[in-house]
């Protein structure tokens, strides 16, 4: 049987519930009465410490290293595990009506950290008001929303040999496994990083924030580089942390 470093059984869809748009203009609109003025064919960021955005995969998309050239990789509406594909938005290039042709996005695929291009006509666009820093040194986990500390709390990380990888990454999918009660808990968070020591692992060894049967272990480095948080912390993060939040790992 292959070894997975977060292996789920069942999976639930890991976009829906959006809750409403943190204040800025671009990517889905602008704020109610302020105006409209854009370059045609120019670059801006997106997001703040408030907010971010989710691109969602219609029916299929490519990821290009630039736009429309050097192609990274193709994604279908759902993904390997049956949820909805998520890229997390860090830019759009906009015309002279502010309307977005593509967006820069981070991507679910290896190396960690990748980032490339997608046509906005092939995603929707949502918003998410969450972000989450994880220090490994502290071992600890914080979830902000709206740009304020929702929780923290202490986790497990990854041994010196199957570290926790570091990056800015998001939340590109989110399941539940088929026993609840099982070394993943109630439900996970995925992340999209992956181990950069089990390379032989099924799906190239993602991570995610999970839930865990071990609750003695929490505050350790005793893990193949997942987060663990005890179960009834991972019911309050899953309740808000929508695919497409983004995901800071600090050593």
């Amino acid at each position: 049987m292959k070894r997975y470093a977060c292996l789920f059984l069942a999976v639930l869809a890991g976009c829906g519930g959006r809750e409403a748009e943190p204040e800025r203009s671009g990517v889905a609109g602008t704020v109610a009465g302020e105006e409209r003025s854009c370059r045609d064919g120019a670059y801006r960021a997106v997001g703040s410490a408030r907010g971010a955005w989710a691109a969602v995969v219609r029916d299929s998309a490519r990821a290009y290293r630039q736009p429309g050239s050097g192609e990274l990789a193709r994604f279908g509406r759902l993904n390997v595990n049956g949820v909805p594909t998520v890229l997390g938005i860090v830019g759009e290039v906009v015309d002279a009506a502010c309307d977005a042709g593509w967006y820069r996005v981070r991507l679910p695929i290896k190396p960690n950290g990748s980032v490339g291009w997608v046509r906005a006509a092939d995603v929707d666009v949502e918003s998410v008001r969450t972000r989450v820093v994880v220090d490994l040194s502290e071992r600890r986990v914080t979830l902000f929303r709206d740009g304020k500390v929702y929780l923290r709390t202490s986790a497990v990380i990854g041994t010196r040999a199957t570290p926790t990888p570091t990056g800015t990454y998001y939340v590109n999918q989110r399941l539940i496994p088929a026993d609840t009660s099982g070394p993943f808990g109630p439900g996970a968070i995925g992340i999209s990083a992956f181990s950069e020591v089990l390379t032989g692992w099924a799906q190239g060894g993602p991570i995610a924030i999970h839930g865990t049967n071990r609750p003695e272990l929490i505050g350790r480095a005793a893990s193949n580089g997942c987060i663990r948080v005890r179960n009834d912390v991972l019911l309050r993060m899953w309740r808000v942390t929508l695919s497409g939040t983004p995901v800071t790992i600090r050593a």
